[in-house]
């Protein structure tokens, strides 16, 4: 959803201007809520997985009356080019995927060469077919309630007395893309001696995980370590996240996030690649052992040693962190 971002920045600079409606899970919603682009996010009331034809048909018929000109359906699902086939709109752009001539009827043909990031198959599809990229490649910028900061920072008693070292340990993906916790835990360790103080964020599926990364450092030192994993929403994690002086996480959702709040960024790569869906920001480290069976795109090391992300090395994390820019006192990115 954050890289989606950039084909909504690409939309709004042609002329004439277009008004922009995202149909997506609800979930998503507090990110389409931080791009100043979409004007409406539509929550789809079906499941990853289902097919709900009904509630599709119903949705649809509901749609027409917003006249819409074109749709970008952006998965390559069957499923996903339901809605606006039921809401009769004129323009249905996406790459050809699962059987869905009529459904689509400005069907691209994917060179996966051409555009090798995910970010340059959005954009290709915001124009006429073959027509250049926009240069340079827009890049997502989320924007930031100052207000909500405050009250998420109160909520959760957190202080900014000291500079703020984000980790972000999870991955939905699997556990070939989480780097070990005990890693984690020592680079939080290092940075907590050196006058930082440590916020771990991610869902509640990552709860256990930042609390094993919070006790595995010296109990003198665990109230500088501040577990919000599924403590907070997807908003308010947003905004707490540009209060980070910098952010050290695997190839994961927040990883997006943070590359588009511009925060100095160290991103551990395991089983992916940064060559599909890198975090798009330069004030950012790529860390990889680069080992031959790596990366395997599998959530599962099929080797079963890991080494992909056991043996990379918390000194090389901690060198990429200290050579990372600081921002500007008060920046809170764009």
């Amino acid at each position: 959803m954050v890289m989606a971002q950039t084909l909504f920045i690409a939309l709004k600079a042609r002329p004439p201007e277009v008004q922009i409606d995202v149909l997506a899970p609800e979930w998503s919603r507090p990110i389409l809520e931080r791009m100043p682009e979409v004007r409406n996010a539509i929550s789809m009331p079906i499941g990853h997985g289902k097919l709900g034809w009904k509630a599709r048909r119903q949705l649809g018929a509901h749609l027409r009356h917003e006249r819409y000109d074109q749709s970008i359906v952006l998965p390559n699902s069957f499923k996903s080019a339901l809605v606006p086939w039921f809401a009769k709109i004129p323009k249905r752009t996406g790459w050809r995927g699962e059987m869905r001539y009529g459904l689509l009827n400005d069907v691209r043909v994917l060179d996966k060469a051409k555009y090798p990031l995910m970010i340059e198959r959005f954009l290709a599809l915001a124009g006429d077919h073959g027509a250049a990229m926009p240069t340079p490649l827009p890049r997502p910028h989320l924007v930031i309630s100052a207000e909500n900061v405050v009250a998420s920072r109160n909520k959760h008693q957190l202080m900014k007395s000291e500079p703020v070292l984000a980790l972000c340990p999870g991955a939905e993906f699997g556990e070939a893309k989480r780097w070990p916790a005990l890693h984690y835990a020592r680079v939080a360790q290092h940075q907590i001696n050196e006058g930082w103080q440590v916020w771990l964020f991610g869902s509640q599926n990552d709860y256990a995980v930042a609390e094993q990364i919070r006790t595995q450092l010296p109990e003198s030192e665990q109230a500088a370590c501040i577990n919000l994993a599924g403590k907070t929403s997807l908003a308010d994690a947003v905004d707490l996240m540009s209060e980070a002086s910098a952010v050290v996480s695997n190839d994961s959702g927040l990883m997006h996030i943070a590359a588009a709040l511009n925060r100095p960024l160290a991103v551990v790569y395991g089983s992916s690649s940064p060559d599909f869906t890198p975090p798009l920001n330069d004030n950012v480290k790529i860390l990889r052992t680069g080992i031959e069976c790596s990366p395997c795109f599998k959530r599962d090391c099929p080797l079963g040693h890991l080494k992909c992300l056991r043996d990379l090395p918390v000194e090389q994390v901690l060198h990429a962190l200290a050579g990372l820019s600081s921002p500007a006192p008060g920046e809170p990115g764009p």
